[in-house]
């Protein structure tokens, strides 16, 4: 047996390109030959156990999941917490600590199983206990602004915590969550990891131990999930290995290595490196790893939604024949070739901001297609007419159709979609002024592009545009008051002014409503009327990709709410494990 393994090893040594520390990349990215072609033909892709691989963090960590502000951080730390609830991948709420659920009549009771014989991973039950002190903690944290309002969108508290008046604990795996209304999104606001009560009460005064649970530095992580913390280098890298006794079964990968690093931009150059196994891509063009036989790209849509929108304060946006308008600007934008031109092909058209996975999506998603004829046709039936012949649109007072463009143009990909859309538009006899700097700028620093951002923030919060490109982060929480409710107009989220009496019914009984077809009954209803009112127009949601060596295999399934997605299915095949492992078979 030593003698198959040392030769095993040493024909390792010898296909240097393929021996790697864990399962790092020894090479630059860029070195890859066509002598390379053929190698993989001998693999055994069976899952097998072992192996390890390192992934990017944040230079400055803690490993309290309550307080993550980084999406790297927050993705980490699901390998060692979970939550009672998590999102699936089409944005519908799955089970995880929770065995089951069940609402109360009125919707206002939740009533949660948990599930039997998970443990800690130190041992200790996992029990209803454990899920009420953490809510209490979380309470008492926001209570006293402890916690941050930086945080990712996908684990904002207030979601969660806004609506619930009690936690009763019934027995070791039953609890009784208790709304002071009808919240249908209940459920997708108890996706927070829980934490094990029994480190932080130690004595009988609770509020210590909820700071306790609320501190970064010193923390203890304990969870129940697919792998366990056994080293923390501050600033430097965070070891985790797997945990045998996960009750989803241990995973393939026995050890994951947190990197701490600066920023995203080092991340990608420490892969490119070799130095890390995994990535998120930046930007758009990340297809110049395709042709590198050691990097597997998985791309997906982001939650990062790209709109045009109008201020209804204009009375030019009004009525129907604004509503005309609105319409012939929908069908006049080319929004494919924006995406093939600006975002290389790394984008998703969809007609309504709600993301393109989500199991709420309607048929009417895609409505409106490029057809710069119809829309000169629609602003024709409207009343506007070209009586100059100068190729631009007046009304009937002989007032040139004329529009200001508002973007932030520091932003490269947004400029670049901003002067495809005046193009557009000054084709259909839209005259568009640019209320931007059209060309790149050099030399943009962090203060200008402040600068400008609190500039463009000016117009918008007071009115002074006509339409505007812009984006938002959606949340994965399926509600859209904060945009199209009229209560939100004096909050500024509903900027544009927007205000329909039907709109702010559906999305209010949508808020109100628990069971899952009621629901989806609502938004395709809500999805109708965006539409037809498009008080956006709606462009597309951007993809973005991680990046991966392609010696982990495996079902890779990254989301916008998590890119270390499914990381227990992954593996890597015995070639391409540590040398360490192969001679610690021999121990």
């Amino acid at each position: 047996m030593r003698s198959k393994k040392l030769c095993l090893l040493i024909a390792i040594v010898i296909l240097q390109i393929f021996t790697l520390s864990g399962c790092n990349l020894n090479e630059n990215l860029d070195n890859t030959n066509d002598s390379e072609i053929g190698f993989e033909d001998n693999i055994d892709d069976t899952p097998i156990y072992g192996g390890e691989i390192i992934v990017p963090l944040p230079y400055t960590i803690t490993l309290n999941p309550i307080l993550a502000t980084d999406r790297t951080l927050y993705a980490f730390s699901k390998l060692i917490f979970e939550g009672l609830f998590d999102v699936d991948s089409d944005l519908s709420v799955k089970n995880v600590l929770a065995e089951s659920y069940s609402f109360d009549g009125d919707g206002t009771v939740l009533n949660i199983t948990l599930r039997d014989n998970v443990k800690w991973h130190d041992g200790e039950d996992f029990t209803s206990n454990d899920v009420k002190f953490t809510i209490d903690a979380l309470k008492y944290g926001l209570s006293i602004n402890i916690l941050s309002n930086e945080m990712p969108d996908i684990i904002k508290l207030s979601y969660s915590l806004k609506y619930l008046k009690e936690v009763k604990v019934i027995d070791e795996l039953n609890l009784r969550l208790t709304f002071d209304r009808a919240y249908g999104n209940a459920l997708e606001g108890l996706i927070f990891p829980i934490v094990p009560s029994h480190i932080f009460v130690r004595e009988k005064n609770i509020r210590i131990a909820y700071e306790r649970a609320l501190k970064a530095d010193g923390y203890k992580a304990i969870g129940t999930g697919p792998y366990k913390v056994v080293e923390n280098k501050k600033l430097k890298e965070v070891i985790l290995e797997s945990n045998k006794d996960y009750w989803k079964g241990e995973p393939y990968i026995s050890k994951v290595i947190g990197k701490s690093l600066k920023d995203e931009k080092l991340a990608i150059t420490s892969f490119e490196s070799g130095q890390i196994d995994l990535t998120t891509s930046l930007g758009v063009d990340w297809e110049k790893y395709a042709q590198n036989k050691k990097v597997d790209i998985y791309e997906f849509t982001s939650n990062k939604y790209e709109f045009l929108g109008f201020n209804f304060r204009n009375e030019m946006f009004m009525g129907e024949k604004g509503k005309g308008l609105r319409k012939a600007i929908a069908y006049a934008i080319d929004r494919q070739s924006i995406i093939e031109k600006v975002y290389l092909g790394h984008a998703t058209r969809n007609d309504v901001p709600i993301h393109p996975d989500s199991w709420l999506i309607s048929d009417e998603a895609n409505s409106y297609g490029f057809n710069a004829n119809k829309a000169r046709q629609i602003l024709t039936s409207a009343g506007w007419k070209d009586e100059d012949k100068d190729g631009f649109f007046e009304d009937i007072d002989g007032n040139r159709l004329s529009l200001r463009l508002t973007t932030n143009s520091y932003n490269d990909l947004r400029r670049e979609t901003a002067n495809i859309i005046a193009n557009n538009l000054i084709s259909i006899g839209i005259d568009v002024v640019k209320d931007y700097n059209e060309n790149k700028g050099e030399n943009v620093t962090e203060e200008i592009k402040n600068n400008q951002w609190e500039g463009l923030m000016q117009k918008i919060t007071g009115g002074n545009f006509d339409i505007v490109l812009l984006g938002w982060e959606m949340s994965y929480i399926p509600d859209l008051s904060f945009a199209f409710h009229s209560s939100e107009i004096n909050s500024g989220s509903n900027f544009l002014g927007y205000s329909n009496e039907k709109m702010d019914e559906l999305l209010t009984l949508a808020q109100q409503t628990i069971r899952a077809e009621d629901k989806k009954r609502i938004y395709e209803d809500i999805q109708s009327l965006i539409i037809d009112e498009l008080p956006y127009v709606s462009l597309f949601f951007t993809n973005s990709s991680v990046l991966v060596n392609n010696n982990i295999r495996g079902e890779i399934n990254p989301t916008f709410t998590h890119t270390l997605n499914s990381i227990t299915e992954w593996y890597i095949p015995e070639e391409f494990q540590r040398k360490e492992d192969l001679l610690n078979d021999n121990d």
